[in-house]
């Protein structure tokens, strides 16, 4: 079997480790240690050919920095998300790092929760190589279904974006606007994740299949996503704070929010549905909020 190490033993790092164990020897590590099968050292880890990356977005720019070694490694990142403090993607933080020819990235609708129970999924391994796609998707169980893609921008774009529609959303459902409302802001936000996509050279089928509003989909209409409670906590009145206080987990949207607001502004961009969650997460009355968007 094929040896795995799974870095980051959040909720998603220990439902892929879960996951990737029907078929691989899987070790998995995190900054503290975890009462885990197979919990090793970091540097037991990096001894692995294989590694699997789910270390939150915000964070892997400093963690790369700091504890993280190239040796051929053959990665495939499963965090979603843009640098707040940079505007930057994933592939570009990686750069630094790793050769394109070596790492892939994760894209599709995949609630934790249900992976941990075996329930039936379909995801997207985006990578420039191939072949290196295709070995990763071998890697997958029974009950996840693997496609290829070499479409890393709009997997990125797609799989950062869903989550700042996903806070939307949430506010839509907390303030009692009705699905009719909630269809129109996902159907929007698909339209505008997809435009600001294009605008970095995506291509368009991705945005249309499971990277794109599969995910969407998934994460804009249920209380399982941490960025639609983030949502939630808004339309009560919340500050951002205090919602991630309370949540406990990282809601990748709140950091993507802040960098689509800061690429918005450099390369002025509009991105409507973006810019009111930002507000909303500055303080500015969800309904205030409401009123600028549907007038716009």
């Amino acid at each position: 079997m094929t040896k795995v190490g799974v870095i980051g033993a959040g909720k998603w790092g220990s439902a892929l480790a879960f996951a990737l164990s029907e078929k691989c020897e899987v070790y998995i590590t995190s900054r503290r240690p975890r009462e885990l099968k197979n919990f090793v050292s970091l540097d037991e880890i990096l001894k692995l050919e294989y590694l699997v990356i789910a270390i939150p977005a915000q964070q892997i720019a400093s963690w790369l920095r700091d504890n993280f070694v190239y040796n051929n490694h053959k990665i495939l990142v499963a965090a979603k998300g843009i640098e707040a403090s940079s505007g930057r993607f994933l592939n570009e933080i990686y750069d630094a790092y790793v050769p394109q020819n070596n790492i892939a990235f994760l894209s599709g609708p995949s609630f934790a929760a249900e992976v941990m129970r075996s329930l039936p999924t379909a995801l997207v391994v985006n990578a420039k190589n191939e072949e290196l796609s295709k070995t990763f998707a071998s890697f997958f169980p029974s009950f996840i279904k693997t496609y290829t893609s070499t479409d890393v921008v709009g997997a990125e774009v797609a799989g950062a974006y869903k989550n700042v529609i996903a806070i939307a959303a949430g506010i839509c459902e907390g303030l009692g606007l009705g699905k009719n409302a909630a269809a129109s802001l996902i159907a929007r936000g698909l339209v505008e994740m997809h435009r600001f996509g294009l605008s970095y050279g995506a291509k368009d089928e991705t945005f249309i299949g499971l990277s794109g509003a599969g995910d969407l989909f998934l994460t804009a209409s249920s209380t399982m996503s941490r960025n639609f409670r983030v949502g939630l906590g808004i339309a009560e009145g919340k500050s951002k704070e205090q919602i991630v206080k309370e949540l406990g987990e990282v809601a990748e949207g709140v950091g993507t929010a802040y960098a689509l607001h800061k690429i918005a502004k450099d390369k002025d961009l509009y991105l409507p549905i973006a810019r009111e969650v930002y507000n909303m997460l500055e303080g500015l009355d969800p309904r205030i909020s409401l009123r600028n968007f549907l007038a716009n």
